[in-house]
C-alpha cells in the first residue's frame, strides 16, 4: 500500500509543477541564506577570537599593586591608642611591580598538564625616538621563541624574521603602525627612553602586524636582558608571566589555581577580553535568531501550499476514501509530498548556501593598513550543513503534518454530497 501512496503523492506533485517548485524554492532559499549567514558570522567570530587569542595570553600572571593608606610613619612615633593621627594627601609607597622568584614559578608552571608555552616578560612604558619624532608606547622584553608560541608571531611578521632578534645585539621588532609613524624600516636605529630617563639605541630587525591598531601602533619586542639593562634591573626582574595552553577553554580554572598557589593576580583570556566576548555572544545570538526565522518562514510557506493543495484535492481525497483508503493512507500521501519538497529543497539549499558562502569567501576585503585580513572570513563547517538539512526536513515535516492530519479526518460522504 505504501507504494501506491507514493505513486499518488508523486502524481500530485507533478500535476502542480509550479506550485511544487515554489514550495521547494522557499526551503532552498531559507536554508541557503541560513548557511550563508551562519558561515559568515561564524567565520568573523573565529577570526576575531583568533586575533584576540594571539594578542593576549591564555593566562596572564602579574603583580597587582595595591597601595595601603591605612598606616603612616606617625604610627611608629606616637601611641595611636591615646591620640588620633590624621595625614593629609599621603604619598603612595614605592612598591615595585616585579614578580619574586620568577624562574621557580616558571619551572613549576611547566610541570602542569595542558601547558604549551610559558613566557616571562618585563614590560615598560617607553618613548620611541627617531630623529625629531617621539612616540609613547610599550616595550616588551621576552624570550622571543617562547613568545612566538604564545602569539604565533612568526605568521604575523611583515618584514624580517623573529630569529633575527637573537642574532643582532640590541635588536628590536616594531609593530607595523609604530614603524610607520617612526618612518623606520629594517636596519634603522631607534632610540628608546625609559620613564627613569635612561635611554638605549636599538636596531630594527623586523616589523609585525596583529591586525589590532591599539597593539600595532605602540608595541615592540626586544630580548628580556635588554629591557632589564634599559631599566637598570637585575636578571631576575620580571613583571609578567604569560602562559599558552593546549586547550584554552580550561584557562579559567587553571588561572584560579595559579592565583591561589603563587599569590599573584592571574587572569584568563576571557577576563582580559570581556567586552569583545560579550559582542561575540550577542552576534551569535542574533545569527541564531535570524537563521531560525528564515527556516520557520520557509516552513510556513510549505504549510500554506500544503493547506491549499488539500483544499483543491478534497474531492480526490473523498474518492480515495470511498475506494477504501484509510485516513492513515491519506496522511501518508500528503506527508510524502511535504517531505519530498523538504528533501529536494534542502539539497538545493546546501548547494546554494555553499555557492554563496564560497563567493563571499573569495571577495577581497577592503584594504586597510592596520588589518592583515585579505578576504572575508567564512567557515565551511560540516555541522552547519547537517543542521540545515535536518532542521529543513523537520520544518517541512511539521508544516505538512497539520494539513495531512486534517486531510485524514475528512468525511468523504459530506464532500461528495457537496
Amino acid at each position: 500500500m505504501i507504494g501506491v501512496n507514493l505513486e499518488i503523492a508523486r502524481t500530485h506533485l507533478l500535476a502542480k509543477k509550479r506550485q511544487t517548485l515554489v514550495a521547494m524554492m522557499g526551503v532552498t532559499f531559507g536554508i541557503g541564506m541560513y548557511l550563508l549567514m551562519i558561515s559568515f558570522m561564524n567565520g568573523f567570530n573565529e577570526y576575531l577570537e583568533d586575533t584576540l587569542l594571539s594578542s593576549t595570553p591564555d593566562i596572564h600572571i602579574y603583580n597587582d599593586i595595591k597601595t595601603d593608606y591605612s598606616h603612616s610613619i606617625l604610627d611608629q612615633v606616637s601611641d595611636t591608642s591615646r591620640m588620633l593621627n590624621i595625614v593629609h594627601h599621603p604619598k603612595p609607597k614605592d612598591i615595585t611591580p616585579n614578580i619574586h622568584n620568577p624562574k621557580q614559578i616558571v619551572s613549576d608552571i611547566k610541570t602542569f598538564d595542558n601547558i604549551l608555552a610559558v613566557s616571562p616578560q618585563l614590560s615598560s612604558q617607553v618613548f620611541y625616538n627617531n630623529g625629531p619624532v617621539q612616540i609613547p608606547g610599550t616595550l616588551n622584553g621576552v624570550n622571543i621563541m617562547e613568545e612566538a608560541k604564545l602569539t604565533n608571531l612568526q605568521d604575523k611578521m611583515k618584514t624580517g624574521a623573529i630569529e633575527d632578534l637573537m642574532k643582532v645585539d640590541n635588536g628590536i621588532l616594531l609593530g607595523h603602525g609604530l614603524a610607520t609613524k617612526l618612518n623606520a624600516s629594517v636596519g634603522d636605529l631607534v632610540t628608546l627612553a625609559s620613564p627613569q630617563g635612561t635611554s638605549m639605541s636599538f636596531r630594527v630587525v623586523g616589523t609585525f602586524q596583529f591586525g589590532i591598531g591599539s597593539l600595532d601602533n605602540i608595541r615592540s619586542y626586544v630580548s628580556l636582558k635588554n629591557v632589564q639593562q634599559l631599566l637598570g634591573k637585575d636578571n631576575q626582574y620580571v613583571t609578567d608571566i604569560n602562559i599558552k595552553m593546549k586547550d584554552y577553554t580550561k584557562a579559567k580554572q587553571l588561572a584560579a589555581v595559579f592565583a591561589r598557589k603563587y599569590g599573584y593576580k592571574s587572569e584568563d583570556w576571557q577576563v582580559a577580553n570581556a567586552s569583545a566576548m560579550v559582542s561575540i555572544t550577542i552576534r551569535n545570538m542574533m545569527t541564531i535568531v535570524i537563521s531560525f526565522t528564515l527556516l520557520v518562514v520557509a516552513g510556513f510557506g510549505i504549510y500554506n501550499i500544503m493547506n491549499m493543495t488539500i483544499q483543491n484535492k478534497l474531492k480526490d481525497i473523498a474518492i480515495l476514501k470511498a475506494e477504501g483508503f484509510a485516513g492513515s493512507d491519506i496522511i501518508q500521501i500528503f506527508l510524502f509530498q511535504s517531505l519530498t519538497i523538504g528533501l529536494f529543497g534542502a539539497l538545493l539549499g546546501l548547494i546554494l548556501g555553499y555557492a554563496m558562502s564560497y563567493g563571499v569567501y573569495n571577495l577581497p576585503f577592503p584594504k586597510n593598513e592596520f588589518m592583515s585580513i585579505t578576504h572575508f572570513p567564512v567557515t565551511f563547517h560540516v555541522r552547519h550543513y547537517v543542521f540545515g538539512v535536518v532542521f529543513g526536513m523537520l520544518t517541512t515535516l511539521i508544516a505538512g503534518l497539520m494539513p495531512s492530519l486534517k486531510a485524514g479526518k475528512i468525511d468523504p460522504v459530506a464532500i461528495l454530497r457537496g
